[in-house]
């Protein structure tokens, strides 16, 4: 008995076993402690700040909801392409960074109900006389690894057009930016924050309007509902629109509900 729990400890201090993510509101808190992912590339939603530190939208929300837990809220550094491997494999309870819900995810995870949104839009040089997705044929068209932009071009598309696969956002700009692409699908916000100092690129129209949610494994029930209650509850005492007028000045949408 004492050698495997020697053989136990070891595993953990080495980072070869885990203990088992929390299912539970009751585990988290009594744990002491919620393991959120979060992304830092994708300003003002997630970023990294002077101190080094993760800052945003997304950090904002995920904090208060382990304040509202009553526990300390770890923030876990994702890339847009290992939120669900992450999740799925227990190195975090769940996700808070802006994941856009689209039944293809729900196969694999569960989505609160929204807490942000953001548009979808393909940018291109203005050259480029692109005003819809049929535009896009014969292109070779940047897209995150996964993500919304991904899979709405792909399901159009599929091989009529060339479509480049990025691992994050940095990628796909850097790439329209140099020319191995002939445009990109990217979030409005952050594409706009991107290219403002490049007036030769715009946007040429919008893919979808892409509401956020936070993110958890399947068969978390009981803390799904638990996240459902904390952004309904966020949403009308006000302190989610000030979040959103701190960090996107203006207002909180509309968002919509399931």
């Amino acid at each position: 008995m004492l050698r495997r729990r020697a053989l136990i400890a070891t595993l953990l201090l080495l980072g070869l076993l885990r203990p088992a993510a929390a299912q539970t509101v009751d585990e988290i808190v009594s744990r002491g402690s919620i393991d959120i992912g979060v992304l830092t590339d994708l300003p003002p939603y997630g970023i990294l700040n002077a101190q080094h530190e993760p800052d945003g939208y997304d950090i904002d929300v995920a904090k208060l909801l382990g304040k509202y837990l009553g526990v300390k809220a770890n923030l876990v550094q994702l890339t847009a392409a290992n939120r669900i491997p992450y999740l799925l494999t227990g190195k975090i309870d769940l996700i808070v960074a802006t994941f856009g819900i689209t039944p293809e995810r729900a196969k694999q995870v569960l989505f609160s109900i929204p807490y942000s949104s953001l548009d979808n839009v393909v940018f291109a040089p203005k050259s480029r006389a692109i005003h819809g997705m049929a535009d896009l044929k014969g292109l070779k068209v940047g897209v995150g690894r996964g993500s919304v932009q991904d899979s709405l071009i792909t399901r159009a598309l599929g091989d009529t057009a060339h479509i480049m696969r990025f691992d994050d956002s940095t990628g796909s700009f850097q790439a329209m930016l140099t020319g191995q692409v002939d445009a990109i699908g990217e979030g409005a916000l952050s594409g706009s924050r991107i290219f403002r100092d490049y007036p030769d690129i715009e946007k040429k129209f919008v893919l979808l309007q892409q509401p956020n949610g936070i993110t958890m494994r399947k068969d978390q029930w009981n803390l799904h509902q638990w996240v459902n209650t904390f952004i309904y509850f966020i949403k009308n005492n006000g302190e989610l629109n000030a979040i959103h007028r701190k960090w996107l000045l203006a207002p909180l949408p509309e968002l919509p509900t399931f």
